[in-house]
């Protein structure tokens, strides 16, 4: 265990923990960087994610994190939801196309399913649920959402997964033209990672612990 750990991400991607560090900055100023570790730094194995909603992936990775290192875990489980394809792919998202993580073929075969599909009913939303476990049992679930429409053709070189194809509310641009700041400002992972942001500065701190029932959220 890395000296000075106190909680631990669910990700093996060091920009993500960096993310959290930022935004749990505003409630926690005098956390440590290195309070912060992710998977990687653990050695924890990847869970089978077989939960059927965003929420209970989420939560499986936290758990199984939290029981490995003994520490708080933070979990997070997100994709794209289709209005007309009601809420697809959903938690398929990282493998619509059958292979995970072939973001190419899984936005190609998307916008395929939405050919004849008027711009009217073309929308969707990044969904986003970030858990938090600790030890002792207390659970708490916090989640995001990004509201768009989808472009018949994908647009931009930035982000990745859908990013390309999802233009949200209000803009004309797709979440892959934004600037990364831009799409942080609204992204469906920074609204749920700031809304669990003073959940995990209460654990971190230990004070008023919320009960392991009572304050859970699925």
């Amino acid at each position: 265990m890395p000296a000075g750990a106190r909680l631990v991400l669910a990700t093996h991607n060091a920009h993500k923990v960096g993310e959290l560090r930022a935004i749990l900055a505003p409630v926690l100023p005098d956390l440590p960087s290195g309070a912060i570790v992710g998977a990687r730094d653990v050695d924890a194995p990847e869970p089978v994610e077989d939960g059927v909603t965003f929420a209970e992936n989420a939560l499986l990775k936290a758990r199984a994190l939290a029981q490995l290192t003994g520490l708080p875990a933070v979990a997070d489980d997100s994709g794209l939801a289709v209005d007309v394809l009601g809420g697809a792919p959903g938690i398929f998202s990282a493998r619509w196309a059958g292979r995970h993580g072939d973001d190419a073929a899984n936005l190609a075969l998307l916008l395929a399913q939405l050919a004849d599909i008027a711009d009217p009913h073309r929308g969707a939303r990044f969904v986003c649920a970030a858990a938090l476990v600790t030890p002792d049992g207390f659970e708490h679930v916090e989640t995001g959402a990004l509201v768009g429409t989808l472009a018949h053709e994908p647009r931009g070189d930035g982000g990745f997964g859908y990013d390309p194809a999802l233009v949200p509310l209000g803009e004309t641009r797709t979440c892959a033209q934004l600037s990364p700041e831009e799409k942080n400002a609204i992204s469906h992972r920074g609204q749920a990672f700031r809304a669990l942001a003073p959940v995990v500065a209460r654990v971190l701190t230990g004070s008023a612990t919320p009960d392991p029932v009572a304050d859970a959220d699925g």
